[in-house]
């Protein structure tokens, strides 16, 4: 059964979940490479692989397993076609932790606004991610401190 765009894209997703909570920072950088990190509003925060991997690399806080003890979950993606055949993708997601000090809980939620589009090898790939935080809770033990709040 051969996959779909919307099926690529939410891998694509997913792809990030694990890359993040398995602190594979570089793959996580070239994940991105084609893309700019900013907030909802538009502050871009990085820029292709290098600064996206930096960036995930100085505000993540790594336990003794060299993970930062998470599972990141995205979930109720919706997508729309905008201009030029890219597809925008609208997600919440959670963050849970479990680290010695911190029964598994979640930590902060959020939405991902993603803009994806086919690449010049014709395979699709983030070119923007927007996020923005919701609700947080105890994130002394996930991110470094004065990242969030």
């Amino acid at each position: 059964m051969p996959l779909t765009d919307a099926d690529h894209i939410r891998s694509l997703l997913g792809t990030y979940c694990r890359l993040i909570d398995a602190a594979e920072f570089t793959g996580l950088g070239q994940l991105m490479a084609d893309a700019v990190l900013m907030t909802l509003d538009g502050t871009v925060i990085a820029t292709g692989a290098d600064e996206v991997a930096a960036l995930y690399s100085a505000i993540v806080t790594l336990h003794d397993d060299g993970t930062p003890g998470t599972q990141h979950v995205v979930a109720n993606t919706s997508l729309e076609e905008i201009d030029g055949g890219a597809i925008r993708a609208r997600s919440a997601y959670v963050v849970f932790q479990a680290v010695p000090e911190l029964a598994l809980q979640p930590v902060v939620t959020g939405s991902y606004l993603d803009t994806f589009d086919l690449g010049p090898t014709g395979a699709w790939r983030f070119v923007e991610r927007r996020f923005g935080v919701g609700r947080s809770g105890d994130l002394t033990h996930h991110l470094v401190p004065g990242v969030i709040g």
